[in-house]
């Protein structure tokens, strides 16, 4: 295969270089794609690559727990490790076409368990090993609980403003945004207790997104009506791309990297509840931003579409 050829089939697995995060496309998606092209070979799919990532993540929230920097390290490089099968699943089905609702669901959750076994560890850690969490272990507790829920919704967001910035470009097919009405439709459908459960959680997962975005959710209703497929003329196309491009970089903050970032920094620097008091103040003002700047835009958007502009 020529050196074309390979890029081009990188190229290929990503979503879209509008949505990429910096230190994605120069770290985690060149190993991923390495990752995805030995998984292909061997005939391994993603739903595994993303259960075994969710594995190395549990173990590096374990190597959390211990306030030693050596094996603080021995975390840091598990969760680099996880995060680059995280991201080789993805691409893994990109390049296969094995796309499933079910593999979306446990790719959302594998983070989730990550950071909440992660979170369980500082806590312990921070009783252990504080001489005032020891005394007050409420305060810790508390702390991360509300973090957690933050986190949650951060990354939810983050992922929900991704799929739409995808959506008004490349439609409907080029895009995983989800309706909370479409999936109750596809539950009342299906049956297996399992394949029941995840889809429940899903829903809600999506009904939470959509209750924060009522000016989004007006404009998708809209384009629904007048744009089947969510095929925008272009004018339009390229109004949204302007404004909703530079909120990707907030939108990126939010995800994965600069998170794990400031957790690394808490603990080479022996103090791990750093990163939730960074996670409730900082993170939750881009996140704030973050959602009104995009419904403003969406407001905009609405009015030019129905005043023809």
């Amino acid at each position: 295969m020529s050196l074309n050829d390979l890029r081009k089939n990188y190229l290929a697995s990503l979503k879209s270089l509008d949505t990429e995060e910096h230190i994605d496309l120069a770290f985690y998606r060149p190993i991923g794609y390495m990752w995805a092209c030995l998984a292909r070979r061997l005939g391994v799919t993603p739903n595994v690559i993303t259960v075994a990532a969710i594995f190395i993540g549990l173990g590096a929230a374990v190597a959390f727990y211990y306030n030693s920097l050596a094996v603080n390290l021995v975390g840091i490089l598990l969760l680099v490790w996880a995060n680059s099968f995280d991201s080789a699943d993805g691409q893994l089905a990109r390049m296969t076409g094995q796309y499933s609702r079910l593999g979306r669901i446990l790719d959302g959750l594998c983070g989730d368990i990550w950071f909440a076994a992660i979170y369980i560890a500082i806590i312990l850690r921070e009783i252990a090993t504080s001489p005032f969490f020891g005394a007050h272990s409420w305060v810790i507790i508390a702390m991360a609980l509300v973090t957690a829920v933050c986190h949650a919704r951060q990354a939810a967001m983050a992922d929900y403003y991704r799929q739409l910035h995808l959506y008004i470009i490349k439609g409907e097919s080029g895009s995983e945004l989800e309706s909370s009405t479409r999936l109750r439709r596809r539950l009342a459908e299906t049956t297996g207790l399992w394949k029941r459960l995840t889809l429940k959680a899903y829903i809600f997962y999506t009904a939470s997104q959509e209750a924060t975005t009522p000016q989004l959710q007006r404009l998708r209703r809209l384009i629904a009506a007048r744009y089947p497929g969510g095929r925008l003329p272009e004018k339009l196309r390229s109004d949204f791309r302007r404004q909703s491009l530079p909120l990707m970089k907030y939108t990126n903050i939010l995800s994965f990297n600069w998170r794990t970032i400031v957790l690394f920094a808490s603990l080479i620097a022996g103090q791990p509840w750093i990163y939730f008091a960074v996670e409730l103040t900082v993170f939750n003002a881009i996140l704030i931003y973050m959602v009104r700047s995009h419904e403003r835009i969406c407001r905009t958007m609405t009015e030019n579409i129905e005043n023809g502009l």
